[in-house]
């Protein structure tokens, strides 16, 4: 452990979020950081590290992880959650990607905490923004009106949505946030985590963090190494699987693309071309090595269609918000009083800029940096190439007015905070969710029902829903895209149990799926009610002495867990609805 210098307790607390009136220093280890008041000023002997003690300790701050901290705050414990970044929010908010949701987001599909998540973001926008009269007059106002979802939002107004949520919990000392940390070290007692220790990313210092339940919110899944938790990566074989999709032979490695995303405006007019980046020959030459092939070069209107493997024209034009520019837009100028916005502002994360030369998990560290560096060249090239090089409607080429907006994510390099993760590494589960209970075409096969009444495989052990189809994009193993129709499915509590591990819970896209079916369960309104089921059942486990093992196995303890989540607005099965 490092030896952490005194710092000011008002720095501290800060760092930590709140109060921490729950924090409990053990007695082999220093005291917490001293006050600058009259307290006696002590610190860490050499080799120490400062801790802090909860009833659940959630390592990553993403939607996961928030949905965790506050399901668990809510029912009574105390939380520490971390986060690597200074944004909380994950694919939301550090990532730059706007809701991936389900059609019948606005009225079902989601938790009542996700639907309340939804309905901060658009109450900001009417508390602070000078919307135009008609906006206002929205029922369901979509700031950017972005057709990938119902709700396209800046960054940044998903971040203060999540901290608002947060902020009761915080102030009450119930949760404590620490941003700019991340796991380095596990300490292990047979089955069952004892403590995780982390390190702040800003001074190097080093803090233990114990609590009865360990929750891995991280994107990466970085606890299921370090704990020694059993897992997979990559692709199953059919073999193991049966799954209709899956490759013949396994394959560790093979993993879906990561996205370097980024925003820009459009301003006519203006020049703000950016430095040709490093990489720029090597990406506006690259045509992707993958079967089915792709059509020609990446950075080109052209991609492959995810069902026919056709090549699909992907035409944009910024200045009349047409094309790909509307697919994640999160500012239409045309919802907000004039001179709000010299222009649109889009996100960008198209097929243009994901990154199949490499993976960020199961390689070395200096690899793994190599590989996001080079994910942010492919992204600075693909803008450099819609500024200077890319056919225009009219006949012309690129658009000096494309500008980065670096304030909008929050860098100062314009790119975001981190990478968006599509695949992650995934817990050897008690339950493994595959192709055949959720597929409309199998399961339509297997049951003999209609595309009407046909419904994914129902889990008596549901802990809650989710709805998108199943959706990979291109991989690192040389794999085009899969696009599979899906069922609304339900999440069953055996996809979160470790097959060994007692007090370890997974709660991002780290749970009991497949490659395959990670295609499905990945996206923000799941991963949350991933989050919020755990931190229930944190909470039930402490409460009634139990562990989660008997919960899922035990119809009296699994039934009183059920209906914790239904009460607390976690619907556990869909109405009849049409697949997608």
């Amino acid at each position: 452990m490092k030896n952490n210098p005194g710092i000011p307790r008002r720095a501290f607390l800060r760092r930590a979020g709140g109060t921490l009136s729950f924090v409990i220093a053990a007695p082999a280890l220093a005291a917490p950081p001293p006050a600058s008041g009259p307290v006696a000023k002590k610190v860490p002997e050499p080799g120490r590290a400062w801790e802090l003690a909860a009833d659940l300790v959630v390592i990553g701050g993403g939607l996961g992880g928030c949905a965790a901290a506050l399901a668990a705050a809510r029912n009574g414990l105390k939380v520490i959650l971390t986060e690597e970044t200074d944004w909380i929010g994950g694919q939301l908010t550090a990532q730059a990607v706007p809701p991936d949701e389900n059609p019948w987001i606005e009225s079902f599909g989601g938790t009542r905490s996700y639907l309340l998540l939804r309905q901060k973001i658009r109450e900001y926008y009417l508390r602070n923004y000078p919307l135009t009269a008609e906006a206002r007059a929205q029922p369901y106002l979509n700031p950017g009106n972005g057709w990938v979802s119902r709700l396209c939002h800046e960054p940044r107004v998903g971040l203060a949505a999540l901290e608002e949520m947060l902020a009761p919990y915080v102030a009450g000392g119930r949760v404590a946030i620490l941003l700019r940390h991340k796991a380095e070290s596990v300490a292990v007692n047979g089955d069952r985590v004892e403590a995780v220790q982390v390190r702040s990313l800003e001074s190097g210092w080093s803090m233990v963090l114990r609590a009865p339940f360990i929750a891995d919110a991280t994107e990466l899944g970085d606890l299921l190494p370090l704990s020694g938790t059993e897992y997979v990566t990559g692709a199953e074989s059919r073999r193991e699987t049966g799954e209709p999709h899956a490759p013949d032979v396994a394959a560790p490695a093979n993993m879906q693309a990561f996205t370097a995303c980024f925003a820009i405006d459009h301003v006519a007019g203006e020049n703000h071309v950016i430095d040709r980046p490093e990489e720029y020959g090597f990406w506006r030459d690259y045509v992707p090595d993958i079967k089915p092939p792709w059509p020609g070069k990446l950075l080109a209107w052209e991609y492959s269609d995810a069902v026919t493997f056709q090549p699909r024209k992907l035409e944009t034009d910024p200045e009349r918000g047409l094309g790909l520019w509307s697919y994640r837009r999160i500012a239409d100028k045309r919802l907000f009083a004039p001179g709000t916005y010299a222009g649109d502002i889009s996100l960008i994360n198209w097929p243009q800029n994901d990154y199949l030369l490499g993976n960020l998990f199961e390689v070395s560290a200096d690899e793994a940096a190599r590989h996001w560096e080079r994910a942010k060249q492919l992204s600075l090239s693909l803008l450099y190439w819609l500024q200077t090089e890319a056919l225009r409607p009219d006949g012309g080429t690129g658009w000096k007015g494309l500008r980065l907006r670096p304030d909008v994510v929050g860098t100062e390099d314009g790119l975001a905070k981190y990478p968006y993760i599509r695949e992650s590494r995934r817990i050897r589960a008690e339950f493994t969710v595959v192709e055949q209970h959720v597929s409309t075409e199998y399961r339509m096969k297997e049951t003999g029902a209609s595309r009407e009444d046909v419904k994914a495989a129902e889990f008596k052990d549901s802990v809650g829903i989710g709805s998108y189809r199943i959706d990979l994009h291109p991989s690192t193993g040389g794999d085009n895209a899969i696009d599979v129709s899906s069922l609304p499915f339900q999440i069953p509590l055996g996809a979160l149990l470790p097959r060994r591990m007692e007090n370890l819970l997974p709660a991002c896209k780290n749970i009991g799926v497949t490659h395959i079916t990670n295609g499905c369960y990945r996206e923000h309104p799941t991963e949350w009610n991933i989050g919020e089921a755990v931190g229930s059942l944190a909470s039930f486990c402490l409460l009634n002495k139990t562990v989660p093992r008997a919960v899922r196995n035990k119809p009296d303890l699994l039934k009183r867990y059920q209906q914790l989540l239904a009460d607390q607005g976690v619907p556990l099965s869909w109405p009849r609805v049409t697949p997608r």
